[in-house]
């Protein structure tokens, strides 16, 4: 089993299901390191050395422990209702979203929607943008007027991992690129 996978693993943990190793996560997306760590050893080899490095390691920044080290959570990607406690922040001007080909029809008729997550995820430039489409097939890349939306008072957050997020871009707000 790879380190790789057992990221994989603890994502879908304490982002969407930590039943399914029998922990639960505290209102602020905490999970207690302990117990991730047994449960994740049922069927993923892991160790704390394992897990700070996949933590330091994983290339975005999925993961932030607390000072101690006795808690960990995702940054952000949650799909159950969590708070993780984002700082609002103005954005740029201009944002971008990725996404693939087939979601463009719905995209184009409502705007940008969470559909299973609790936030739109938005990125600072169009290569990132890109890249995050391509995860779901041919890229598409919509530009989001950003500041305008600030402006007329939609509120934005970046996570520590620099990923903005915003709760809805309606359809004003998009331009396909």
């Amino acid at each position: 089993m790879s380190d790789k996978e057992t990221s994989k693993f603890i994502s879908l943990i304490l982002r969407h299901k930590p039943q399914t190793i029998g922990i639960t996560l505290d209102e602020h997306g905490w999970a207690d390191v302990k117990e991730l760590i047994a449960g994740v050893n049922k069927t993923h080899p892991l160790s704390m050395e394992i897990l700070e490095q996949i933590v330091a390691e994983d290339e975005k920044q999925r993961y932030s422990f607390n000072e101690d080290k006795t808690l960990i959570r995702a940054n952000q990607g949650h799909s159950i209702p969590v708070d993780v406690e984002l700082e609002e922040k103005i954005p740029p001007e201009i944002l971008y979203h990725g996404t693939g080909e087939k979601f463009v029809p719905a995209i184009d008729k409502e705007g940008l929607i969470p559909k299973s997550r609790l936030y739109v995820h938005l990125s600072k430039d169009v290569e990132t943008a890109k890249n995050v489409g391509a995860r779901h097939g041919k890229p598409v890349i919509y530009e989001v007027k950003s500041g305008e939306m600030s402006k007329d008072g939609i509120k934005f957050y970046r996570s520590v991992n620099g990923v903005w997020l915003v709760k809805a871009v309606p359809l004003e707000y998009l331009v396909k690129m």
